[in-house]
């Protein structure tokens, strides 16, 4: 094995390092998911360089480095005070989702005009427009963290890949027979994952665009799909009730996590890839073992349908929004309630951790956005309100440095907020 370059990964903090081997490029991670800004720099280092043979003596000065680079991040303060910085009449019709790649410098946005655009964060330019789908683009992605392919699922029944530099369309996945309605990426970029109102989930090789596996077992729709960190895995949830745990590799169904006694409406793994947290409309959330594919802990605080759930990036805490218009922020150890978000007047759809894990944004149909603290001691507070949409807002996301947000609404705008 021959080492080629480090990279850095700030959220969560982690040493990514490229080598050849075989004559093949390769990566894997050192995750340092514990480090805090007063660690030890020389124990952790020794720590690392005794595990990853990688690191030679000849390369601890730049680990060194680089452990120190994180640790400055891990101080930087949580960016608030968010001001509009543009105002983007994205499509003729509503949108239905965005994404942003892993730079943060482009986001996708889809919609019902069955068009996928790509926009320039920082210019609020449309780069480019994806043509191609005969009904609505419903579901985009990047292929984290290169960028260099998206895919959008669409209500024809039909995936698209697409690349990225030139917006050609390298593959049309057939073979779907209800709409698609989830999509995504493993870590790697090699496998496209697409979840449909015909009970099943695709898995597609992304270079040649052919069939992998089919992931059959679900008795009704399947609404979510997320890769575990290392791509060994997959959860899918469904309407069915239930969320299964499938093998990647063999397309095996390895459990399947019965109890909740309404539909699935979110299915995700923590960082680590140990639990699974899903989100239903008998509101309640549930956390599982991987492992065992049991139920760890329930929540049932909402009085409607929960609608998202998320975990922060190390996987201590998690949050859930619902149809009652509230949010709850809970412990994941213990299945304890940290602290309520209570102030959207209607009800709220989505969520998601800054990455520094301090604060949640949440998207209502009161056509605002709200940014919460979860910080110890504070968790619940509204930090600030983003109102300007003249409609419904069904996502919110901030970018990978935390310090740019997008929401993308049902008038038919996107709007980009600086810290």
């Amino acid at each position: 094995m021959k080492l080629k370059r480090f990279l850095l990964r700030y959220y969560p903090p982690g040493i990514l390092l490229e080598y050849i081997q075989s004559n093949e490029l390769r990566a894997k991670s050192i995750d340092l998911l514990s480090l805090e800004p007063e660690t030890d720099t020389e124990t952790l280092l020794d720590s690392i360089a005794s595990q990853e043979p990688l690191i030679s003596n000849s390369r601890k000065p730049q680990v060194r480095k680089l452990i120190e680079k994180l640790k400055e991040k891990l101080n930087e303060p949580t960016p608030d005070n968010f001001y509009l910085y543009k105002v983007l009449g994205a499509h003729l019709l509503p949108l239905t989702n965005t994404s942003f790649n892993k730079a943060g410098d482009k986001f996708i946005t889809g919609s019902y005009d069955r068009t996928c655009k790509v926009w320039d964060t920082v210019t609020g330019e449309e780069l480019m427009t994806l043509e191609g789908h005969q009904n609505v683009v419903y579901c985009i992605a990047f292929n984290i963290p290169y960028g260099d392919r998206i895919i959008t699922g669409s209500f024809d029944r039909t995936a698209r890949i697409w690349d990225v530099a030139t917006g050609e369309c390298l593959h049309i996945l057939s073979g779907h027979t209800q709409e698609i309605v989830c999509v995504a990426f493993n870590p790697s970029g090699t496998i496209a994952a697409t979840g449909s109102l015909d009970m099943t989930v695709r898995l597609w090789d992304v270079e040649t665009g052919l069939l992998v596996h089919t992931l059959s077992g679900h008795t009704s729709e399947v609404v979510s799909i997320d890769f575990d960190t290392r791509g060994d895995r997959i959860v899918t949830g469904s309407f069915d009730h239930t969320a299964r745990l499938w093998d990647v590799s063999t397309g095996e169904c390895l459990h399947t996590l019965q109890g909740h006694t309404g539909e699935v409406t979110s299915a995700t793994f923590d960082y680590s890839g140990d639990l699974v947290l899903t989100a239903s409309s008998d509101g309640s959330c549930r956390l599982w073992s991987v492992d065992v594919g049991h139920c760890a802990k329930s929540v049932t605080d909402h009085e409607d349908e929960v609608l998202d759930a998320r975990f922060n990036w190390t996987g201590a805490m998690f949050a859930s929004v619902g149809m009652d218009g509230l949010g709850y922020v809970y412990d994941t150890a213990t299945g304890a309630k940290l602290g309520v978000l209570e102030g959207h007047s209607g009800e709220v759809s989505r969520l998601m951790f800054s990455p520094q894990g301090t604060r949640v944004i949440t998207a209502s149909i009161d056509n605002t956005c709200r940014i919460w603290s979860v910080e110890p001691g504070d968790v619940g507070r509204c930090v600030q309100v983003l109102e300007g949409h003249s409609d419904e807002i069904f996502t919110c996301l901030y970018n990978y440095a935390g310090d740019t947000i997008i929401t993308g609404s049902k008038d038919n705008t996107c709007r980009v907020w600086k810290a």
